[in-house]
């Protein structure tokens, strides 16, 4: 997907919310029989309390809206579902509709086949609804097997009110953070994140500093063991400099603790790595994207924040379609789920968030950071393997308690990342 497309893509949400906020009431598809015998769906998601709640709020109008319709739901915490996603993608028994990881299209569906064709119901699902250009991140094999419900980006959320206080600017470079932490003296880290950041925010140096992308667009390991060596080396530098504390320390970091003056987290995380922090009297902002010169540079990638697809084992897939649409269109869930899952796609889910006074806050902030072009590459799902992500940081771990060197480290990486991606 081209990266200009997908730029104007993006950047075109604010102006398409505004442009539908007088029209935020939902439409139910009215060329579907609602008094035939009860059908049962299935439905599965996971989350937070809050976000089981309203969704659970949710549901129970729509069987208002359908009485035949009885929705049977399934909800965990992210580790527990994604096992028992696992179990149930295996033996065929997943639930009619489900919220999925944009990486399991290429895990569970590599021929299309894995999930529903939301394509053939395009009768009670209204695509139209959604960028065309924002479906192909759904797409497979020409199959439309799942829909974004919002995009999603690692960002770079700054405590302003701690840099200003030792006479710091806000940091774009990469040169900027080093600088920091010499002032604050290992008092305060200038930036904290988990592995999986920590893996993101690495390969966006080494991509400006190599000039070239990690992956392929199919998912093909380009780095070469010194392009990789690169990355370890650049981890290092930051833990030893006292930039950020080791990876695995992360979730001990938090923006509210006072022990780090940044993170680095999703753009849907927004709420959860600032909010307290805000409470507490601080200034949150999102930063800009980092790079060599401050200037916007290549090297961070977005992608869907999560998605909805539709088993393609389901009984009832008119009835899984009503509810899909409802899901990502209605005006109910748009007000009940407000920014919790991100910014969302939908014309009309946002412009029933523009009319509410919902569009602002620091992930509204971070979302329209995410116009700008240093993001715009299509994040490659291999991206986010967790054992891509672990083998990087065990590496690290072996070069930053002396066990072994950057080039050993970087060879071994560059095997096992190769015998992954193919």
């Amino acid at each position: 997907m081209n990266r200009r497309y997908i730029a104007a893509s993006l950047a075109s949400l604010i102006t398409a919310s505004m442009l539908t906020a007088c029209d935020t009431s939902y439409i139910a598809p009215s060329n579907v029989n609602t008094e035939d015998d009860t059908v049962q769906l299935t439905f599965s998601w996971w989350g937070n309390d809050d976000r089981n709640e309203y969704t659970l709020e949710a549901i129970r109008t729509f069987e208002v809206m359908y009485p035949n319709i009885d929705v049977r739901c399934s909800y965990t915490e992210w580790s527990g579902y994604q096992v028992r996603n696992d179990v149930r993608m295996a033996s065929g028994s997943e639930s009619d509709v489900m919220q999925i990881n944009f990486a399991w299209i290429d895990q569970y569906s590599p021929d299309g086949k894995g999930y529903y064709d939301i394509k053939r119901l395009s009768d009670v699902v209204d695509l139209s609804t959604i960028d065309k250009n924002m479906l192909e991140y759904g797409m497979k094999d020409n199959k439309l097997n799942a829909l974004p419900i919002a995009m999603n980006a690692q960002t770079v959320y700054i405590n302003r009110t701690l840099y200003e206080s030792y006479g710091l600017d806000i940091p774009t470079t990469w040169s900027d953070f080093l600088d920091a932490a010499k002032v604050m003296d290992g008092k305060v880290y200038p930036i904290s994140m988990i592995p999986k950041s920590a893996w993101l925010f690495c390969t966006a140096y080494a991509e400006q500093a190599r000039g070239k992308n990690i992956f392929s667009e199919d998912g093909k390991l380009q780095f070469t063991p010194e392009d990789l060596s690169t990355m370890i080396e650049f981890y290092c530098l930051l833990v030893e400099s006292k930039v950020m504390p080791q990876m695995e320390y992360g979730d001990d970091y938090r923006l509210d603790t006072g022990k780090t003056a940044g993170v680095v987290a999703w753009l849907s995380d927004a709420e959860n790595a600032c909010a307290v922090a805000m409470e507490n009297g601080y200034d949150i902002v999102a930063a800009p994207y980092t790079s060599m010169s401050g200037e916007p540079g290549h090297g961070w990638y977005v992608k869907p924040a999560t998605m909805y697809a539709i088993s393609d084992n389901t009984e009832h897939p008119l009835e899984a379609g009503l509810l899909l649409d409802y899901l990502i269109n209605s005006s109910e869930m748009a007000e009940l789920q407000g920014l919790e899952k991100g910014v969302p796609l939908s014309a009309p889910a946002r412009a029933t968030l523009d009319g509410l006074g919902k569009l602002d806050g620091i992930q509204y902030a971070a979302f329209e950071r995410m116009q700008e072009p240093a993001v715009i590459n299509k994040m490659r799902p291999i991206m986010e393997n967790g054992d891509v992500i672990r083998m990087f940081q065990e590496a690290c771990n072996e070069v930053y308690f002396k066990r072994s060197t950057a080039k050993e480290q970087s060879e071994l990486l560059y095997e096992q990342i190769k015998e992954i991606s193919g």
